[in-house]
């Protein structure tokens, strides 16, 4: 019975307690570790080549699971992002999540690094879900990588 007990306790916590990482999806803490291994990219290779970089689909450095690398500017203009490029050059200062919270506005004012919380849809699941990303000012942009909550 104890057995069964503690077997009960221990699938509770892997499923309930990760549910992103069930699924696939990557945490927070890594998302915070990508946020800061980019903005330390760019600070050593300028940002030509560091956008380049992060937009490459392929490059496994910026990219893990539904991880990837976007950097905004101080106008909320997309500069790069690791997997829709079609935002590039688009402003999305203006932008708002379902509840009307408008993040980028949130992302653009961090001065130094910090956390910005929002819902978006996640394109694994289809559904909007709670979403964080780790910010990171770097000059006149703020680099950033988000992950699901669950």
């Amino acid at each position: 019975m104890k057995a069964l007990f503690a077997a009960l306790v221990f699938a509770f916590s892997v499923f309930a307690l990760a549910p992103a990482q069930a699924a696939g999806g990557a945490s927070p803490d890594e998302a915070k570790a990508m946020a800061m291994k980019a903005a330390e990219f760019l600070k050593s290779n300028g940002k030509d080549k560091a956008f380049a970089v992060f937009n490459d689909k392929a490059n496994a450095n910026f990219r893990d699971r539904d991880l990837y690398v976007f950097v905004v500017d101080n106008s909320g203009v997309t500069v790069s992002h690791g997997t829709n490029h079609a935002l590039i050059g688009k402003s999305l200062l203006n932008i708002k999540d379902v509840d009307g919270k408008p993040f980028v506005q949130e992302m653009i004012a961090i001065k130094e690094s910090g956390w910005v919380d929002y819902k978006w849809q996640n394109p694994q699941t289809k559904a909007v879900e709670p979403k964080t990303s780790y910010v990171v000012r770097v000059g006149d942009v703020v680099i950033g990588v988000g992950a699901y909550k669950g």
